[in-house]
């Protein structure tokens, strides 16, 4: 199975799955949460028939002094109100003026209230989170693989691999917030710290096994080793993805409900992008290195 010989059409196909998102998600813009904005997520719902209209929703929020509230209506008839910061109090004098103006029982189904500060403070510690990682990954490969050739070289490429899955993440969040109003939240965050997790393991799991096999194979080409790296980790790399994560990450996005539907889709795609990634961007990436093949893109063209 040469599976490094088609490397280029691989590369290809991540180009082909990023780029779209990437445009959807800059006609669109990045659609932040109150996790990372600040401010207040109130669904509530009303006894059929007493749902109050926009305009009067929006005037107890203006006798409040909240001038920003947008309303939104969900597919089982609850309103979604997002607005700046609430405090409790006036949480409850809000809910008190829509249970006066209804005439009925009003039900919070949720309520999340943020302040800007917190918001801050998420955006920074995941930023944080991420570079960490990242040099911990390359400062742990670089000792792990410290008697092999180039081994500053594995560290680079599985940072690659993941920055591959990361923009994998984005793309379908651009896709989901164009197309069915998706929000960037603080489960957002952990699918993307989950991902990225996975997706180091996995590449670290077929690096290791070149390692061991450019013990044994010395005199073997470098490519060949390393396609045969790939062919021997490749059954248990799809095989406990699908067996221990993917169907049941399926299963939550079909049966899950609303609240769950956009963090497991997330999560599946990221985690199927970080098998795919280690197998088809990361080891594919060594040998283009190891050949230098960059110098033959604008004279005779890649070999394919």
């Amino acid at each position: 199975m040469n599976i490094l010989g088609k490397r280029y059409y691989f590369f290809a196909l991540s180009l082909l799955l990023i780029v779209p998102g990437l445009i959807l998600l800059g006609i669109k813009g990045v659609p932040l949460s109150i996790d990372f904005t600040g401010g207040t997520f109130l669904e509530v719902q009303f006894e059929d028939g007493k749902t109050p209209d926009t305009d009067t929703i929006l005037s107890i929020y203006k006798d409040a002094q909240i001038e920003d509230a947008q309303i939104t209506t969900t597919e089982n008839g609850s309103l979604i109100i997002r607005s700046s910061f609430l405090t409790n109090e006036a949480r409850d004098t809000i809910l008190t003026a829509m249970k006066e103006v209804s005439g009925s029982d009003v039900s919070v189904i949720k309520f999340d209230s943020v302040g800007p500060s917190i918001g801050k403070q998420v955006t920074q510690r995941a930023a944080i989170a991420v570079a960490v990682s990242s040099l911990l990954v390359v400062f742990f490969i670089i000792w792990s693989f410290r008697k092999v050739q180039n081994a500053f070289r594995y560290g680079v490429c599985a940072i690659l691999a993941m920055i591959h899955d990361i923009l994998i993440i984005v793309s379908i969040t651009g896709i989901g917030t164009f197309f069915f109003g998706w929000e960037v939240d603080s489960l957002f965050l952990t699918a993307l710290l989950t991902v990225i997790g996975f997706s180091m393991q996995d590449t670290i799991v077929v690096f290791d096994r070149i390692r061991e096999n450019s013990n044994i194979l010395r005199r073997v080409e470098y490519e060949t080793l390393v396609n045969h790296s790939i062919v021997q980790t490749l059954q248990r790399s799809i095989n406990t993805q699908l067996m221990t994560v993917e169907f049941l990450l399926l299963a939550l996005a079909m049966f899950g409900g609303i609240t769950l539907r956009e963090f497991a889709i997330i999560l599946l795609v990221g985690l199927l992008s970080g098998t795919y990634s280690s197998i088809f961007v990361a080891a594919p990436i060594l040998v283009l290195w190891e050949k230098r093949e960059w110098t033959t893109w604008f004279g005779r063209g890649a070999s394919m």
